[in-house]
């Protein structure tokens, strides 16, 4: 069977759901698939940042979100090498509508941002559809292959005047397409993990505990603490076989303030494993083509940006597209213009982040310090106003996206 939209995005994540209600609303059929039934997926990126914030505010979606269960986290801080705690990103000092970074369970948003494309006459949902190929006619990309997971028949086609792969760090479109990644080596993977949060804890702020050769990053979150504990990369073998009281006793030493529920986990296979990666795509596009997201530049957890970027090239890719796809094929030179207009970003981002693995990861992880530079702690300590700069970096980033004007709700 073979059908046929304007637009078919591959992947249901915050690009591709956030590109595909942009172009309905531009007057662009679009037909978003998503592989899984739900969007219930456990250690997701939780984090809303300023400027996806603003874009619910201007898609008229911003009182639904509020609505949503969630935290707020105002401050990043990470303890020096003396064990204090210090500020470095401070969002408070932001001078945007939301200063803050919402922590929302993402099936929340994605859920959401659903049940506006519902509203939306061109825009169509298919849940449990796994995109398995490409279809091509020469060199140009026409469509996709897909599998209906319900059905559990064979592949069918989707013809459509663009291709999108938003479909994450393991694309099947980007594999398919033949598009290779620069990859950038990492020194660590992660563990995600919860421990109950209690109220008497009053921690609001994104926090990190440290010991020798350990790191955790404390996400609040409502009723719990999701943790990122950071292992040297390769390891996750060796770690596990310490088992669940070895990992516990671990993580105790990084973090005492939770000691006294530790033993809430009971379980190693409560422990889930992220595979970090830092890759991105040269060229974002074929023929037909365009890849977006974690699937065009895959980031590393550090500074917790990638939603943001993805969603920001989803913006931009909205802004640029629209117009030639209600005219029908967009060109090359069309999808060029979207790679073009987010590399400067995504490059200067991960240099950043590289920056952080090599500074302030690493280290930690070898066992030469428990904390940042002291250089660099002793410098926010003595400007605290500097706190502003990491904060617009990771809340707003190096190049914000404003929501076309065909979009925008009241």
């Amino acid at each position: 069977m073979t059908e046929h939209t304007t637009c078919v995005i591959a992947g249901g994540g915050p690009a591709g759901m956030v590109l595909g209600l942009l172009l309905a609303r531009g007057g662009v059929d679009v037909t978003v698939l998503e592989k899984h039934g739900d969007f219930l997926r456990d250690f997701r990126g939780d984090t809303v940042h300023p400027s996806t914030l603003r874009l619910l505010d201007e898609l008229g979606l911003g009182e639904r979100f509020a609505a949503l269960p969630h935290s707020r986290v105002d401050e990043v801080a990470l303890p020096d090498v003396h064990g204090d705690r210090v500020v470095f990103a401070d969002l408070t000092r932001l001078r945007v509508p939301h200063p803050y970074i919402a922590m929302v369970p993402q099936w929340d948003l994605l859920n959401l941002l659903a049940e506006a494309g519902e509203e939306e006459p061109r825009f169509t949902l298919r849940m449990n559809t796994e995109v398995t190929g490409l279809t091509r006619k020469g060199r140009v990309v026409t469509g996709v292959r897909y599998r209906d997971r319900d059905g559990g028949g064979g592949e069918s086609e989707l013809r459509a005047d663009l291709t999108v792969g938003a479909d994450g760090r393991e694309s099947t479109v980007r594999a398919a397409s033949g598009l290779k990644p620069h990859e950038t080596k990492v020194p660590f993977d992660a563990w995600w993990l919860r421990l109950p949060r209690r109220p008497e804890d009053g921690i609001e702020a994104l926090q990190a505990g440290a010991a020798p050769g350990q790191l955790a990053v404390l996400i609040p979150r409502e009723g719990y603490y999701q943790i990122a504990y950071l292992i040297p990369k390769g390891s996750d073998a060796e770690r596990r076989a310490e088992g669940v009281r070895g990992f516990g006793a671990r993580l105790a030493e990084c973090v005492p303030a939770l000691a006294d529920r530790i033993d809430t986990l009971t379980s190693m296979d409560e422990v889930k494993f992220l595979d970090v990666r830092l890759d991105r795509l040269h060229r974002w596009h074929r023929p037909g083509l365009l890849c977006i997201g974690d699937a065009a530049h895959a980031m590393s957890p550090a500074g917790g940006v990638g939603i943001n970027l993805a969603v920001q090239d989803a913006v931009a890719a909205a802004g640029i597209l629209a117009e030639p796809l209600r005219r029908g094929h967009p060109s090359v030179r069309d999808l060029a213009r979207v790679r073009r207009y987010r590399w400067p970003t995504t490059v200067l981002v991960q240099g950043m982040q590289q920056l952080m693995h090599r500074n302030v990861i690493a280290p930690v992880l070898e066992g030469r310090r428990t904390g940042p530079p002291e250089a660099m702690t002793g410098l926010v300590k003595r400007f605290p106003r500097m706190t502003v700069v990491p904060a617009y970096l990771v809340g707003v980033g190096l190049r914000p996206e404003r929501t076309p004007e065909f979009a925008r709700r009241p």
